[in-house]
């Protein structure tokens, strides 16, 4: 969960349940905060994750330039902030517990999906 974020709902977008916020392999140039609402991630035609207020989306995609690696969808109406690539340095270089969660995030998500691997 990302606590610290200054999140403003002026700054939210929103997405309608249903609403895909993104899909796999397209290029991403933002990642989202989740204001409100839950999001599934989804890898092939499997949900792998569903994320909820206070955690992110779509930064594999601004850390590594590559496209997107799953399609995110809005599980419920949501209001997500989105973070742009300049955004996104900039609270790297200035907050390190921004960096450490996002890390953190990362790591659970691979975790788990090692876990989901190793049951198949």
């Amino acid at each position: 969960m990302i606590d610290p974020l200054p999140i403003h709902h002026s700054e939210t977008e929103s997405f309608a349940a249903g609403q895909i916020i993104f899909k796999a392999g397209e290029p991403g140039t933002l990642m989202y905060v989740i204001a409100e609402g839950e999001v599934e991630i989804v890898v092939g035609n499997q949900v792998v994750e569903i994320a909820r207020p206070g955690t992110i989306v779509g930064e594999m995609a601004l850390i590594d330039q590559s496209p997107r690696s799953a399609t995110a969808v809005a599980r419920t109406d949501c209001k997500l902030a989105p973070i742009d690539q300049r955004r996104f340095e900039f609270m790297v270089q200035q907050t390190p517990f921004f960096s450490l969660t996002v890390m953190k995030i990362m790591a659970d998500r691979l975790r788990k999906t090692n876990s989901l691997l190793a049951s198949a």
